[in-house]
């Protein structure tokens, strides 16, 4: 869920077309969660093949993917390592969320409440080593390089974006703009309609990016005080204070200068403020990477995906010829690179 600090950002609509020869540091998990969630039947039901395995995330992975290849983006993904110790509540609490959301699609689905279980599905999405597992070997098949991060995901984007190897970070949440990312691109993995939840209504998602340099000269603070902002508001690694939202927590950084002053001004109290201030500043990252897009394995894609899990020979094929259209930006450098 991460931090919720989007009524303070300002960004632009982007589209595909714009983000062509740049390499986007994507965060696996995120966009795995974002597969699982949307990926299914009419009751909520994920795919899945005929041996009643769960094939949401490779049906988002291999087609989205695609998608952004034909367009000429260069996707590497980034996947999760150990969490810092601060996060274990909060991951225990989301396991108990889904669980609690997946017994209620079961009585949803058992009532014929097809909405209510369309809904309580999507919460209840859980992501297993298995489906990491199989997501990397889809990318290898690909030719689309991934990276293994030693902790938060988000934090090696972002460390990539700085170190110039990505052009942005690419996530739903906005902790990567407290990690650091040069920019930040929203709705890659959920671009087109959508409906609203409970309501009759369908809204167009769009990508957007986000500057981080852009937003910190606007609101006049540091990336430290954007940092303390977002303690203050919540994070994966604390609740935050009662009654302090995004706008108000901007406040009392500008008047007090940081959190310290805020806490002592207030009379509050945040537990483990400067391991958190710690985690976003200075968080584990690693140079073990190359990034490389390869040929795509047509032969044992095809294998992997009809043979194996059940999809269409025909999708499939179209998604390796979008594939394929990525030969042309392989080797090609944005004309940003040689500035």
């Amino acid at each position: 869920m991460g931090v919720d600090i989007g009524d303070i950002v300002i960004r632009k609509e982007l589209k595909f077309s714009e983000l062509k020869g740049r390499v986007i540091a994507i965060d696996a998990y995120n966009s795995l969660y974002q597969f699982l969630s949307i990926i299914r039947q009419p009751d909520g039901t994920p795919l899945m093949d005929s041996k009643g395995r769960i094939t949401s995330h490779l049906s988002g992975l291999l087609y989205r993917t695609s998608n952004y290849m034909s367009e000429g983006i260069k996707p590497v993904y980034v996947f999760d390592g150990r969490p810092p110790e601060l996060k274990r509540k909060t991951i225990a609490e989301r396991i108990e969320i889904r669980k609690k959301a997946r017994e209620e699609w079961e009585k949803a689905v058992e009532e014929g409440n097809e909405e209510i279980a369309r809904m309580k599905a999507q919460q209840a999405s859980f992501l297993t080593k298995e489906m990491v597992e199989e997501a990397k070997k889809l990318l290898d098949l690909m030719g689309v390089p991934w990276v293994q991060a030693p902790s938060e995901g988000e934090a090696q984007a972002a460390y990539m974006t700085r170190k110039g190897d990505a052009y942005a970070s690419a996530s739903q949440d906005y902790d990567s703009l407290l990690f650091g990312a040069v920019n930040l691109v929203r709705n890659m993995a959920i671009t087109g309609r959508r409906k609203l939840p409970r309501k009759r209504i369908y809204v167009e998602v769009k990508p957007e990016l986000i500057n981080l340099d852009e937003n910190l000269k606007r609101m006049e603070i540091t990336r430290e005080q954007l940092v303390d902002i977002g303690i203050l508001v919540g994070t994966d690694f604390n609740p935050g204070v009662k009654g302090i939202g995004p706008k108000t927590a901007l406040k009392l950084i500008k008047k007090y200068g940081k959190i310290e002053n805020v806490m002592e001004e207030k009379s509050i109290d945040i537990p483990h403020y400067e391991e958190i201030r710690e985690i976003f500043l200075n968080p584990p990252t690693t140079d073990d990477y190359k990034l490389a897009w390869k040929e795509v394995n047509e032969e044992k894609l095809l294998d992997f995906m009809c043979g194996e899990h059940d999809f269409s020979q025909e999708r499939v094929k179209s998604a390796i010829e979008r594939i394929n259209e990525f030969k042309k930006f392989r080797e090609q450098r944005n004309l940003d690179a040689w500035f």
